[in-house]
């Protein structure tokens, strides 16, 4: 097997180059493998781009690591076997975010001077952008992947280029649902960043040891179990972005570390006094109010500052006039040419529900109700038996009371109020209001709540913490 992380390529240069610092500076995902087509080496690019780092992949076999829809059909390694030149098709990916990723994936074998193959070097290419510019959208309603005709989104339209040519700091504000992830990706897809890797972090997903470890890596022997060096989030994503999504629920003692590298640009793993200058692009976004926080105490003004250079504010779809209509249309056609339903559209009925309904789960709840009612309908257009039936419970007027931006900390658990009695005569609350949806949404998912949460358009510990606040149990 090549040993090639310390292999070195000679009288080259007058200097002998190492040889992973000149492949980890490509921006293609490049796999070298042994003649077993196990892995022996990944560069940088290849990790961002997959999610798997270098020590748990060698030694695997390549079909484990890259994951994609090639090795079972059509595998680039059967094709150059006895052959010496290169191969190339295009496939798709599946990452360890279990993302579906077009790409165009290249073989080649390694020979030695004899011209006996000694091994294979595969790299990966991310075709996502492409694919994205090449949809059919219109471009007086859309700007790369996002949607929209409402005059929040004209100004916000006319923002974007701008702020995506420049390498200031982004904080992007809005509901839960408003579609922040997918501005952070058009804002890096349309900058000169974008053959480099955009990296999300989920600020709240990870307790505080582990997300240090994750956004900044670790040298070997930093803590119990750190077996091996880790390079980090922000290492991964040099000459390119990094998303760091809900950073209001970053821990304090990592605010510090995020201010001083804003300050410097240089990541100091755990462990190691030798730093890192990474040039990567920093954007942000929250649905909590920041500057309440602050005021609290539980977020940095100063953090806050280095931030804030550019705000981009998500307004709330029931906010956004005529881009209900234009979503729909959007979102049904798309389920319906993916799952090759004959469904011509929605009736008038169907229509006007959906059309009154005030989405307090936004662009998200709006995708999942037509996914869903797309997926149960029979006949040639929706009806109003194929919309989930919570769209039926719960008024508009008590929709519109939710709260239009949640503040932090969270308020205080409420007592769990008793299951409302859904008659005509009896006003609703929105406590009952959504303990109702709840109910129904697990009536929907068969008990599963991982499905409940999708079909609310909620992540699965708000799911989780909502079903305690109302004492819902499995009897209910």
């Amino acid at each position: 097997m090549l040993e090639l992380p310390a292999a070195e390529i000679n009288r080259l240069l007058s200097t002998p180059l190492d040889f992973s610092s000149l492949f980890d500076e490509i921006p293609l995902g490049i796999m070298v493998l042994d003649l077993d087509r196990n892995v022996v080496y990944l560069n940088r690019s290849f990790e961002a781009l997959t999610g798997f780092s270098l020590s748990p992949a060698r030694g695997v076999p390549c079909r484990n690591v890259l994951r994609s829809s090639a090795c079972m059909t059509d595998c680039p390694d059967a094709m150059v076997q006895g052959d010496r030149r290169s191969r190339s098709l295009e496939a798709d990916i599946i990452n360890l975010d279990r993302q579906k990723i077009p790409v165009r994936i290249t073989l080649a074998p390694v020979q030695n001077n004899r011209g006996d193959t000694t091994g294979f070097v595969e790299t990966v290419e991310d075709l996502s952008i492409v694919r994205k510019l090449n949809k059919k959208t219109s471009p007086a309603y859309s700007f790369a992947n996002i949607i929209g005709r409402s005059r929040q989104m004209e100004k916000i339209f006319q923002t974007l280029p701008v702020l995506a040519q420049s390498d200031a700091s982004i904080l992007i504000t809005g509901e839960t649902g408003t579609g922040k992830d997918l501005v952070a990706e058009a804002v890096h897809d349309t900058s000169n960043r974008a053959p480099g890797a955009f990296i999300k972090i989920n600020c709240g997903a990870l307790p505080e040891t582990l997300l240090e470890s994750e956004i900044f890596g670790h040298v070997k022997g930093a803590f119990t179990g750190a077996v091996e060096n880790k390079p980090g989030r922000f290492k991964l994503a040099h000459n390119g972005t990094i998303f760091l999504t809900e950073i209001g629920d970053l821990p304090l003692s990592l605010q510090v570390k995020l201010l001083t590298f804003l300050d410097d640009k240089i990541i100091y793993p755990l462990g190691s006094t030798k730093g890192f200058n990474a040039n990567v692009r920093i954007i942000a976004a929250t649905h909590r109010d920041l500057e309440q926080m602050v005021h609290q105490g539980s977020f940095r003004q100063d953090l806050l500052f280095r931030l804030n250079v550019a705000r981009i504010h998500l307004p709330p779809l029931r906010e956004r006039e005529g881009d209900i209509r234009l979503l729909l249309d959007h979102f049904f056609s798309s389920y319906v040419e993916l799952l090759e339903k004959p469904i011509k559209g929605f009736s008038n009925e169907a229509l006007t529900i959906l059309l009154e309904y005030g989405f307090p789960g936004n662009i998200r709840e709006l995708k999942n109700i037509v996914e869903y009612a797309v997926n149960i309908s029979t006949g040639p257009v929706i009806q109003p038996d194929h919309l989930p039936a919570y769209l039926f419970d719960v008024s508009r007027e008590t929709i519109l009371k939710k709260s239009s931006f949640e503040k932090a900390p969270d308020p205080p658990e409420e007592s769990a109020p008793a299951r409302p009695d859904m008659g005509e005569e009896t006003p609703q609350t929105w406590q009952a209001a959504e303990r109702q949806m709840i109910l129904d949404a697990l009536v929907r998912a068969k008990g599963k709540k991982n499905r409940a949460a999708s079909i609310l358009g909620w992540g699965r510990s708000t799911l989780w913490r909502k079903i305690k606040r109302y004492g819902i149990d499995d009897n209910d």
